[in-house]
């Protein structure tokens, strides 16, 4: 049997967090824990959009176009060897109350990267930029949301049954 020698250390790439076993290292990318907290705030009910007016505005276009929609859009994350911290922008639905919506966001997001990264969360900062009210003309729509043929992003919305 011959003795294996470990590999030389190599540094993370910038935007990686490497974690470290003792049967090797993983690489952690800032867009990974994006996308884990844009994917779990997606799922706290009572989130509308993530993301400032300018922002949804152009992931609006940006799938007008046939882009894809950016999972982790109004979402930015500072990772270190251990730790995380997220802050994000959010547009929340009418009727909701704001302080139990993010303390749920917080939850989602700390619960979602603890678990699927092993990193530990320090904060979640939540950035509330706006509201959505039914019928509203001036916010642009989910980006979720599918258009219909012909229709134009941030177009008001006509029901198609009365």
């Amino acid at each position: 049997m011959s003795d294996h020698e470990p590999a030389p250390a190599t540094e993370p790439v910038d935007g990686a967090t490497a974690v470290q076993s003792q049967h090797g290292r993983t690489l952690i990318e800032d867009v990974v824990v994006a996308k884990i907290a844009g994917l779990a705030t997606r799922e706290v009910s009572g989130v509308y959009a993530l993301g400032g007016n300018t922002t949804r505005m152009i992931g609006s276009l940006r799938e007008s176009f046939g882009g894809a929609g950016n999972i982790q859009q109004g979402v930015t994350v500072e990772v270190g060897e251990r730790q995380a911290a997220v802050d994000l922008s959010i547009v929340a639905e009418y009727g909701v109350a704001i302080h139990e919506l993010a303390d749920a966001i917080r939850r989602n997001i700390i619960r979602a990267i603890e678990r699927m990264t092993g990193l530990e969360v320090t904060e979640v900062n939540v950035n509330v930029t706006d509201v959505h009210l039914p019928h509203d003309d001036t916010t642009v729509e989910s980006p979720s949301r599918d258009l219909a043929v012909g229709e134009v992003a941030g177009a008001p919305v006509t029901p198609r049954v009365q």
